[in-house]
């Protein structure tokens, strides 16, 4: 059996509150995995003989790439969400289906997540720099640190602030859908059915020759490529269905704080525990209005009914983010070894420890996990509201689960 991970959702005007576009994710890996919150700056890149090292490989550097923030596994140079200075938002998801997950190393979908942010300031440019950089170089490599082999192909959901897109890919093959209104979700498995806006050329001969097609009824992406009855896709039981349900529940009136709620949602599986389980979780508020700011928010910590969401803005002068930011090994790290995986180094960061301290020190006393849950919707909603936050600051919550973890201790 697939391990199964991960939910991204969007909400556009009318479904929202206050002409403002919602993008919620979480990432959902293995529980071991220390997932960071990292901040690039923009760059010029004059010498475009050098390449540009990837994950597993290198790729052909671009003249200009833009300021990103990432929330990704610590032990890969690509990641599972983020955002740029532009406000373009992606995550990505695993599907699998008719089409062989290659076992080369090439781009992994956390790759192209980050390549697609650095350089497209639309949804749209995002989706062709994916796409582009698909036809090109592949996908396919282990996407877990360590010796389980986890590789898949990738969906992507790509939205700014004005329109959304769903990319959903086998091998090199891809469809895409435009959302402009209303809601939509993407998990682990292919949705686009016979709303295609965008195609791979071949995609459709390909399919005929493999004879998942005949060439004469309407084509269905998700039908053609996967294993889905999707004309039961809305009813059947499980996270995708699920996550719609909760956003068409809240159908009109949603807000960051919906969007956290749903990444919250244990019942659903949306927030999943277990062996594999909700390292991350992001939530953006994209107002259409340009005069007003992104806001970004990121847990950089597991389970997201048990984190603070804290949020980032684009400012300038914006310094590296070191509470989150995991130890490096350079050139000892084992991802830059082959073979890779012989060893696990210790990836926590600052924020990730505190919180590892902070659960230990309430899960045994009421009272403080109490104050932690009141301070951390409090602070969310100033921090939101206000529009004060110029970088993405922990100090407030490493003193928060110090002071709750000491009194613990000592009572």
């Amino acid at each position: 059996m697939k391990p199964c991970s991960c939910d991204t959702f969007v909400a556009l005007p009318p479904a929202t509150v206050d002409n403002r576009i919602i993008f919620g994710k979480n990432s959902d890996r293995p529980c071991d995995e220390v997932q960071e919150v990292v901040y690039f700056p923009a760059a010029v890149h004059d010498n475009l003989r050098e390449h540009l090292k990837c994950t597993y490989i290198e790729i052909d550097q671009v003249p200009e790439t833009y300021a990103v923030v990432l929330s990704r596994p610590a032990w890969l140079w690509g990641a599972e969400m983020g955002a740029n200075e532009h406000g373009v938002c992606i995550g990505n998801e695993a599907v699998w289906g008719r089409e062989e997950v290659c076992d080369e190393e090439a781009l992994l979908g956390m790759d192209l997540v980050r390549l697609g942010l650095e350089r497209a300031d639309t949804a749209e440019k995002a989706l062709n720099v994916i796409v582009d950089l698909l036809e090109k170089y592949g996908q396919g490599g282990n996407c877990s640190e360590g010796r389980m082999v986890f590789s898949y192909h990738n969906s992507f959901l790509i939205a700014d602030r004005n329109e959304a897109w769903i990319l959903e890919t086998a091998g090199k093959y891809w469809a895409a859908e435009k959302v402009q209104e209303g809601v939509r979700n993407i998990s682990n498995q292919l949705s686009i059915t016979t709303k295609i806006d965008r195609e791979h050329a071949d995609m459709r001969n390909y399919a005929k020759q493999k004879c998942w097609w005949d060439g004469k009824k309407e084509f269905d992406f998700a039908a053609t490529y996967s294993y889905l009855d999707t004309a039961n896709m809305m009813i059947s039981p499980g996270r995708y269905c699920e996550g719609y349900t909760l956003l068409n529940k809240h159908k009109g009136n949603i807000t960051f704080e919906t969007m956290m709620e749903i990444l919250r949602d244990k019942p659903s599986g949306i927030n999943m525990e277990g062996a594999f389980l909700t390292t991350a979780s992001m939530v953006s508020i994209l107002p259409q209005d340009s005069s007003l700011p992104c806001i970004h928010f990121f847990t950089g910590t597991p389970d997201p009914e048990r984190s603070v969401f804290k949020p980032f803005i684009f400012v300038p002068n914006i310094s590296q983010l070191l509470d989150t930011s995991s130890p490096t090994f350079e050139l000892e790290d084992p991802i830059k070894k082959k073979p890779h995986f012989k060893s696990k180094p210790d990836r926590r960061h600052p924020l990730y420890q505190k919180h590892q301290q902070a659960l230990g020190a309430v899960d045994n006393n009421e009272e403080a996990a109490r104050q932690i849950r009141s301070r951390n919707q409090s602070g969310q909603t100033l921090s939101a509201e206000g529009q004060h936050v110029s970088t993405f600051s922990f100090n407030s919550i490493l003193d928060q689960t110090s002071t709750i973890s000491h009194r613990n201790h000592c009572s």
